[in-house]
């Protein structure tokens, strides 16, 4: 007598954990990034503007950061996977005033931010 899978009482839990894993690991183009671990967060603060992103498997030097004033891009290459990330910041920032640190799987950037007009003088 065959078996009809559709009758499986654990088709639906099999299903669900690969869905998981599959979401884990990036599916299996690999294109989801740090296994899908990785989040990224922005703060605001009067002067600074503070984004904080989970990186868990990510060696420092593996790190690859670029901001354009408006938006912060962090890439990083691990053997599992490729990671790119583009945040759109709340408001503009002036590039040249970041600082990082990247401590147990955690980097955390942050920017003043830039004035958001400048003066003209006549002459």
């Amino acid at each position: 007598m065959r078996r009809d899978d559709r009758d499986d009482p654990f088709d639906d839990i099999f299903s669900e954990i690969e869905r998981m894993m599959e979401e884990m690991t990036g599916g299996v183009a690999g294109d989801a990034g740090f296994g899908g671990d990785a989040h990224v967060s922005v703060y605001e603060a009067d002067e600074r503007v503070r984004v904080v992103a989970d990186m868990p498997g990510v060696d420092k030097d593996d790190i690859d950061i670029k901001c354009d004033g408006r938006h912060v891009t962090i890439s990083a290459s691990t053997e599992v996977s490729d990671y790119r990330e583009r945040v759109e910041l709340p408001a503009r920032v002036d590039e040249h005033s970041a600082s990082a640190t990247f401590n147990n799987g955690v980097l955390e950037i942050e920017f003043d931010r830039a004035d958001s007009s400048a003066s003209i003088d006549f002459s």
